[in-house]
């Protein structure tokens, strides 16, 4: 016969192990639903549909990034208030012709809400990814647009390029993964000051590779992500202005599944120019 003290025992045995388990499942759903720039709700952390890096940075999956965590405390608004305008809604049935030159050098100009953002873009190592860019910039496709995303726990982005600020924006079109073997991509490590595509890959099929479309990240710390996404330049100025938004905080969006930085980010307007 079980005894009284036995029983309750028991019982509490029995609490526990319901309450890790309702725990366990709640920390996989959270990874699932937050992992940057993939998973095809979330963001397409870059073709514009749900960042892989989003379930996966639009596509880091089970491979990469963490859950992200609101910030304990909400900081003030480091940012300042967005120029006069209204996001861009054009779409383009498919890639742009190409017109870069692979053998000049380009650099972009991200004038935003919380200072300007200076890139160098490898129109030799990732051709299509620059030539879209460039195209978009150009187009006026990524002026006052919000930069959506921001992971702070795991993976460190900052993610941009939808107009429609959801993680589901898309220019209609989609390119090609290049520069996948790039040897700044040592032991799985996108370095600080990185700029990579987001997809939609999910981390098994092939079928859902080369759909990057409009959205990128910023890494502004190394982050451990698996070479799934295109790298395609390098920020040149600006860090500082990174590690301010970063500072701020995200908070998490249930709808989206995105982590919204808490300060106001909008590129007011992007440039490229060839040097």
């Amino acid at each position: 016969m079980v005894s009284r003290d036995q029983r309750r025992r028991q019982l509490a045995r029995e609490k526990y192990e319901r309450q890790q388990q309702r725990r366990s499942t709640a920390q996989r759903k959270t990874k699932r639903r937050n992992v940057v720039i993939a998973s095809a709700m979330a963001v397409a952390l870059a073709a514009g549909v749900t960042a892989y890096a989003t379930t996966g940075l639009a596509g880091t999956g089970k491979d990469a990034d963490r859950a992200a965590a609101p910030s304990p405390s909400k900081a003030p608004d480091p940012c300042g208030k967005p120029a006069k305008g209204t996001p861009s809604t054009k779409t383009w049935k498919k890639e742009p012709a190409m017109s870069v030159d692979t053998s000049a050098s380009y650099s972009a100009k991200l004038a935003t809400t919380c200072g300007t953002i200076e890139l160098k873009l490898d129109a030799g190592k990732a051709p299509h990814t620059v030539n879209s860019f460039a195209f978009l910039a150009g187009q006026g496709y990524f002026d006052h647009s919000k930069c959506h995303r921001l992971v702070d726990q795991g993976i460190y982005v900052l993610q941009c390029g939808d107009p429609k600020g959801t993680g589901q924006g898309t220019p209609g079109y989609t390119i090609p993964d290049e520069n996948l073997k790039d040897p700044r991509l040592k032991g799985g490590v996108y370095p600080a000051g990185t700029v990579a595509m987001a997809n939609r890959y999910d981390g098994q099929s092939d079928k859902t590779r080369d759909s990057g479309g409009s959205q990128f990240f910023l890494v502004y710390q190394d982050s451990k992500l698996p070479p799934n996404y295109t790298p395609f330049g390098t920020v040149t100025g600006g860090m500082d202005v990174l590690k301010k938004i970063a500072k701020a905080g995200s908070t998490p969006d249930p709808q989206t599944g995105n982590t919204a930085p808490n300060a106001t980010v909008v590129i007011d307007r992007a440039t490229v120019k060839k040097s």
